[in-house]
C-alpha cells in the first residue's frame, strides 16, 4: 500500500478507537481496545522517520497524528479517574434517567387563572423557541411575578385594569403590561 492508503486506514482506525473507548467508557465495552490502540500506534509511528514529500499527505498525516495524540492524553486521564474511583462509568444513564423523570412535569393541585395559564402557555412557547431552559418555571411564579408588579404598572398608566402580552426582544422572551381598554 501507498502512503494515501495507509493514512486513509489509519484515519479510519482511529475513528473505529475513538467509538471503542467510548463504548468502554460509557461501561457498553467491558475491556479496554488495547489490539486497536497498538495497530493506531504503530500506524502513528510508521511515517515519524519518512520524509513525506506531497505536502497534502504530509498534513493529513501530522493532523491525524495530532488528533491521535490529543485522544491518547484524554483516554489516559479518564482511565486514571476510573482508576481512582473519581470517574462514573453509569453518568451518561444517569442523565438520560434523570432527563426521562423530567420529561412529563407534574400535574398541578392549585388551579391558576385561565388568563395566568395563558400567558404562561406563551410565555414557554417563546422560551422553547429561543432554546432556554423551561424546567424551572411554574404558573404559580408567573402568577405571583405578575401580582407583586401588578401596583407599580396600575399607577404607572393609571388604569384600573392591565392586559399582559409576551414579546421576545433580542432572543429573550419577556411579559409585557399595557393598559387594557374597557
Amino acid at each position: 500500500m501507498g502512503i494515501p492508503e495507509d493514512i486513509a486506514l489509519f484515519e479510519q482506525h482511529l475513528n473505529d478507537l475513538v467509538i471503542k473507548y467510548e463504548q468502554y467508557f460509557l461501561g457498553l465495552e467491558k475491556r479496554e481496545p488495547l489490539k486497536l490502540l497498538d495497530e493506531v500506534e504503530k500506524s502513528a509511528r510508521k511515517y515519524t522517520n519518512v520524509n513525506i514529500v506531497n505536502t497534502m499527505l504530509k498534513f493529513k498525516y501530522n493532523s491525524v497524528v495530532a488528533r491521535f495524540n490529543s485522544y491518547k492524553q484524554y483516554w489516559t486521564r479518564i482511565n486514571r479517574l476510573i482508576e481512582d474511583g473519581k470517574y462514573s462509568r453509569e453518568r451518561f444513564k444517569m442523565d438520560m434517567h434523570r432527563m426521562k423523570g423530567h420529561a412529563k412535569p407534574p400535574e398541578r393541585e392549585s388551579p391558576v387563572n385561565p388568563d395566568i395559564e395563558k400567558i404562561y402557555q406563551q410565555y414557554m412557547e417563546a422560551r422553547k423557541a429561543c432554546r432556554l431552559p423551561v424546567d424551572n418555571i411554574t404558573p404559580e411564579m408567573i402568577a405571583t411575578t405578575l401580582e407583586r408588579q401588578k401596583p407599580a404598572i396600575v399607577n404607572k398608566y393609571r388604569c384600573d385594569k392591565i392586559e399582559f402580552k409576551v414579546v421576545i426582544e433580542e432572543g429573550i422572551p419577556k411579559i409585557k403590561a399595557r393598559p387594557k381598554n374597557q
